[in-house]
């Protein structure tokens, strides 16, 4: 299935180079560019894209805020957003996953590394660069450690099973490498993920990241 992507950037430079890339791919194409914030939200819904690669400093509304509208509307349901910025902050990384992208990466990526990020973004998992994952782990290191008491309420659904796999989902673990450390199936893996994603009210494992550190499931010193 071809994965169809909406470029949204500012610079027309660039939003040529992405195209001509995506294009290059087999399984993608670009269906529509827009160079502002406001003109991707209305692309996304009159072009139907899969994914929406998304620039954070755009005129007329950023980046940031073009995400919320889209993630929060619901006929455009299934529609993913990639970050993709020069600005890898603390604040922009926090906003850009509250926001509901599934990735953020740096500009400075190589062109097969983002032609990647897209398809594991469309497959529905989520993807943060190393220095987005720093910031986001740091974020969490400065905030008040969560008391260490029963299980908090927002995760009272979760089976425990369903609480191991959330913890390793947080330290990074792909489907594969959660299903090697639990022996089980990747299969059941992925179903353990999927069902804690529901129960938790998280779009993908971006969200379900941040509920594990935010709920104190997780620690940055890992599971």
């Amino acid at each position: 299935m071809t994965i169809r992507v909406l470029l949204a950037d500012d610079q027309a430079l660039l939003r040529g180079t992405f195209r001509i890339l995506i294009d290059s791919a087999t399984d993608m194409e670009v269906v529509a560019e827009a160079a502002t914030g406001r003109q991707a939200v209305e692309l996304a819904r009159s072009h139907r894209a899969d994914l929406v690669l998304m620039d954070i400093r755009m005129p007329d509304l950023d980046g940031l805020a073009a995400t919320r509208l889209i993630t929060e509307d619901e006929n455009l349901a299934g529609v993913k957003i990639l970050v993709l910025t020069t600005f890898e902050n603390d604040e922009y990384v926090a906003e850009a996953l509250r926001a509901g992208a599934s990735g953020f990466l740096g500009k400075g990526i190589n062109p097969d590394e983002l032609l990647d990020a897209i398809r594991v973004v469309a497959a529905g998992d989520s993807l943060l660069s190393p220095t987005a994952t720093r910031v986001l782990i740091n974020r969490f290191l400065a905030q008040p450690a969560v008391p260490n008491r029963s299980t908090p309420p927002q995760l009272a659904p979760l089976t425990p099973r369903e609480h191991e796999v959330v913890t390793l989902v947080a330290a990074g673990l792909s489907n594969d490498e959660i299903a090697e450390r639990l022996y089980v199936t990747p299969l059941t893996a992925k179903t353990h993920v999927n069902r804690a994603m529901t129960k938790l009210g998280a779009h993908d494992r971006a969200q379900l990241v941040v509920i594990a550190y935010q709920s104190g499931l997780a620690h940055p010193d890992g599971p």
